[in-house]
């Protein structure tokens, strides 16, 4: 018997989840977080797409603040996933796959 405050769970459970990384294969390359946009476009090419998402602020080593650009690039599908990179300040932060779109 399925409980009604274990609904949620359940419907979470059912969506389609994206895998995190730290590291995309491009071919033969890879990439790391980190890796500034100018390494990941030179190993990997232009992407299928590539979004302007805003600015974010954040604190640099010195306690400053600071507005960075953050991006994200969609390579894909290969094998059947898209594979989404998100930069911050022009360095690779993030990397997540899905199944389809």
């Amino acid at each position: 018997m399925i409980r009604l405050h274990h609904a949620p769970l359940l419907l979470l459970l059912a969506l389609p989840l994206a895998e995190a990384s730290s590291t995309y294969r491009c071919g033969s390359a890879l990439v790391s977080t980190s890796a500034p946009t100018s390494e990941v476009q030179g190993k990997c090419g232009e992407p299928l797409s590539r979004d302007f998402l805003g600015y974010k602020e954040v604190l640099d080593q010195y306690g400053f603040r600071n507005e960075v650009a953050v991006e994200e690039w969609i390579y894909g599908p290969r094998g059947g996933m898209y594979h989404f990179l998100r930069f911050e300040g022009g360095r690779l932060v993030e990397i997540r796959s899905k199944r389809g779109i």
